[in-house]
């Protein structure tokens, strides 16, 4: 009988915790750090991946996505040992991807056809903004013109290349985001991660903006027609919204993100690193030490875990309601009634339907254009009491 994860697939994903620089958006785990011990962190995670594999061996891997930080600024022999290593304990899949986050000032040439040589088949680079004035707003230490750059090295050594781009930055009018969107279609970009700006507590702009500085920011109403516009540019050059913030043409979308939003599992390998497993029938949710040292200390005495917990399986319906409702292709009803023992509230169901918030069709339920708009309000509305 096969287990729920199936459903969405298993993978891998690994965190590289270094950046040259802190942006003052970013409430990720990445830290900046003088000298790095590459041959250290290597064996970490190589061991790291022993200990995965005794848990869950011989499932098919669908992905390897190296996240961060920075993970372009990993060693080339680091990547392909780790590879090595993966591919020598799971069988992979006929369209197995791995992945890897670049920042476009740390892509060299010689680089990436080491890491394209070690495995890596598809690379994720870090833009968000097309223009030098923007750039340095956010707090990127790169330029536009390194940018595309780095984007003709990435083509030239894989042959998926995905990019970031983020909109409602301070100043930006509606006019600029449309013409900055075509200039990111020119470059024959494949697949597209397109976030609104938002401000998170304990960031450099979250504590600016909670002194009364940021300003500038673009209204709501603004923002939502940047998102209008973005979903109509996007689908009129054939990159269809497959995810609210992804768009991609067919066949070019992340196989590693699918298997979060169809609620798969996959194992977290890094600091701080989130992971869903499955053992004997039970899955489990895991969450890594976030501070390097600590975790590579964690490592080295087999525990590199901080909170390691069964989900209950009405917690793993609201996540597969939360995680699979953010796709174009939405949810299966009878999976989610499987994992929380009882079916949505019809009654809920029948007032967003009303609303043209959702659609269901033959067992299937998504959000409609309209109502991936307000997501976060569909999904509360559809959350159990």
């Amino acid at each position: 009988m096969a287990e729920d994860w199936q459903s969405g697939g298993f993978g891998l994903y690994i965190h590289w915790p270094f950046c040259e620089a802190k942006c003052p958006y970013c409430d990720f785990n990445s830290h900046v750090a003088a000298k790095i011990d590459q041959d250290r962190w290597r064996n970490a995670y190589l061991r790291e991946v022993d200990r995965i594999a005794a848990l869950v061996p011989g499932r098919p891997l669908k992905s390897v996505f190296f996240g961060g930080g920075t993970p372009s600024l990993m060693d080339p022999g680091t990547v392909s040992a780790v590879l090595d290593r993966i591919r020598a304990y799971w069988p992979v899949s006929n369209d197995f991807e791995v992945t890897l986050e670049a920042n476009p000032g740390s892509v060299e040439a010689g680089r990436f056809r080491a890491y394209a040589a070690g495995g890596v088949s598809r690379v994720s680079i870090g833009v968000q903004a097309l223009n030098d004035d923007d750039l340095k707003r956010l707090g990127r230490i790169h330029t536009a013109a390194e940018a595309r750059r780095a984007f003709d090295i990435a083509r030239d050594a894989f042959d998926r290349v995905s990019f970031d781009l983020i909109y409602a930055r301070q100043g930006q009018a509606l006019s600029a985001w449309r013409k900055e969107l075509g200039e990111a279609l020119d470059m024959a970009a494949d697949h597209l991660s397109l976030y609104q700006l938002t401000i998170e507590p304990d960031t450099a702009f979250g504590n600016r903006f909670a002194a009364g500085g940021l300003r500038d920011l673009p209204t709501d109403d603004t923002a939502a027609d940047m998102y209008h516009v973005t979903q109509e540019v996007c689908e009129a050059a054939g990159l269809n919204a497959y995810e609210v913030s992804n768009h991609a043409r067919p066949g070019a979308e992340s196989r590693h993100n699918l298997i979060y939003w169809r609620y798969g599992d996959y194992a977290g390998i890094g600091p701080g690193a989130h992971g869903r497993l499955t053992l004997n029938g039970q899955r489990h949710a895991t969450e890594a030490w976030s501070n390097p040292e600590k975790w590579l200390n964690a490592v080295a005495e087999a525990n590199p875990d901080r909170y390691n917990a069964r989900l209950a399986g009405s917690d793993q319906a609201v996540e597969y309601l939360m995680m699979g409702l953010r796709l174009r292709d939405g949810i299966d009803e009878n999976r989610f009634e499987g994992l929380a023992g009882a079916p949505l509230d019809p009654i809920k169901l029948q007032e967003l339907e009303d609303l043209g918030m959702i659609a269901r069709t033959s067992g299937n339920l998504r959000a409609t254009s309209q109502g991936r708009i307000v997501l976060n309000s569909v999904i509360g509305s559809l959350l159990p009491d």
